[in-house]
């Protein structure tokens, strides 16, 4: 059992960060790949970003080189920096370990 926390999300305007958190707990020397996807309004769950083990990242093509995912295994928590933020990036933020999900985080991005 794994459990995923996320917190940083809130509203902002265009052009703005957020800094999202997820804090894993429970069997964490398990997971290999952590990642965020998001779920905006009538759409499906999207990949966001995600980091592997070796600690190689990926992302999607919205947001690269805006969003930076990076990863604490000291403190059992993966990061998601996001700049340069767009009205369509507003969505809910999950985190995933592996194939456990948390329950997500708003963003919501003003013009």
């Amino acid at each position: 059992q794994v459990q995923l926390v996320e917190s940083g999300g809130g509203l902002v305007q265009a052009g703005g960060s957020l800094r999202l958190s997820c804090a894993a707990s429970g069997s964490i020397f398990s997971i290999n790949n952590m990642g965020w996807y998001r779920q905006a309004p009538g759409k499906q769950r999207e990949f966001v970003a995600a980091i592997i083990r070796s600690g190689n990242t990926y992302y999607a093509d919205s947001v690269k080189g805006r969003f930076t995912i990076s990863r604490d295994n000291a403190k059992n928590t993966v990061y998601l920096q996001m700049n340069s933020l767009k009205r369509e990036d507003t969505a809910v933020y999950y985190c995933k370990a592996d194939g456990w999900w948390g329950k997500g985080t708003l963003v919501t991005v003003s013009s």
